[in-house]
Formats: structure tokens, sequence, C-alpha cells
């Protein structure tokens, strides 16, 4: 079976079936399969939430997961990946994004997992937006911020360069009142700690 005719990768707009994609990669030969299942909680930082809603750029989000795929199958010995995210509305309790990989070996099948949800956080053209009960907040994850920080490249918003370094330079970007940073977390990674 061909490289492509072992990945699936879909963005839906329905709730996800996760029985779905676990059964898309079992296989005989596969001794290990690992899944990631990213659910809307309940509250974040003191206040509650109601809902995550998710936008994307469709087609390009499904390429680079499909690369990611691909750069999971260098590093791992793989039978089948599958991976699901959802757009729009996702209530608490409900699943945003699902992961299933299979391998002959449980460690790769764990690595590649993992690898997979953290690279789609940090490189897939995919926004959340949180709602809570008094107010919403455009959040970036802090896997995207931290890649930016150690690839040391500039920001662009909206055709403007920006350095970010620290914090503070995010909110100087035209969208950055809708980008919620944590600021110590930020101090941690700019200082390497």
């Amino acid at each position: 079976m061909a490289e492509e005719e072992r990945t699936k990768v879909e963005i839906l707009e329905d709730l996800i079936d996760m029985t779905k994609y676990i059964t898309y990669v079992c296989a005989p030969q596969a001794g290990g399969i690992a899944t990631f299942a990213g659910t809307t909680r309940d509250t974040f930082e003191g206040k509650s939430v109601v809902e995550l809603r998710y936008e994307a750029y469709v087609p390009m989000a499904i390429r680079c997961i499909k690369s990611i795929c691909s750069s999971a199958r260098s590093s791992w010995n793989l039978h089948s990946i599958a991976v699901a995210h959802r757009l729009g509305p996702v209530p608490v309790g409900e699943t945003s994004v699902f992961i299933a990989v299979s391998a002959v070996h449980r460690a790769d099948a764990l690595d590649a997992c993992k690898f997979v949800i953290d690279e789609l956080k940090a490189t897939v053209p995919i926004w959340k937006k949180e709602v809570y009960a008094n107010g919403e907040v455009w959040k970036e994850n802090s896997e995207f911020t931290e890649r930016r920080l150690e690839l040391g490249k500039d920001r662009i918003c909206c055709g403007r360069k920006v350095d970010v370094k620290k914090a503070s330079d995010v909110r100087r970007t035209c969208c950055g009142s809708k980008v919620k940073v944590d600021e110590e977390a930020m101090a941690d990674i700019s200082t390497g700690n």
C-alpha cells in the first residue's frame, strides 16, 4: 500500500468519529496503536469556557498535516496515520482534534503520535478562539510561539514585519490585541528556561 493510501487527513465541521480513525489504522502487522484526542475543557485560567471556535485555511492545513505525516514516516516505522480536526464551534467535552497512529512497535506509534500533534499545533494554519461566559479571545498556540522564537524569524502581521523576541512584541502587531500571550511563559521561552 502506498504512503498516501495509509494516511487519512480530514478537516470537518461535524463530530469526530474516533472509532472510524482507529479502524482506519488497524492492521494485522500493527503491534501498537497510539491515539490522541484533544477536547474542549470547561475552564482556562479560572475563566468558564463555553466553547472553542476553529477557523482554517483548509487546503493549506491539509497539505501541512500531510507533510507532517510524511515527516513522521521518515522518522519512525509506521503503518498508518489518521488525523481529523474540527472547524466551527466545539462545545465543552467534545473533541477538536484526533490522531491515530499504528506501527509494528508501540514506541514508534507513541513517539509519532506526539510528534504529529506537536507539529500540528506549531505549524498548521488552524486558528482557535476561546469563548468564555464573559467574553472571547483568539489564542495562539504556545507551540507556535515557541517555534517562532526558536527559528528567530520575524512575525508578519498584515504585511508588516514584527520582530518577536518577547511577549510584548506580539501586542505591537495589528492583530496582537486578539492574541492572549502568557508573559511568564514567553519569558521562560526567551531565556531558555
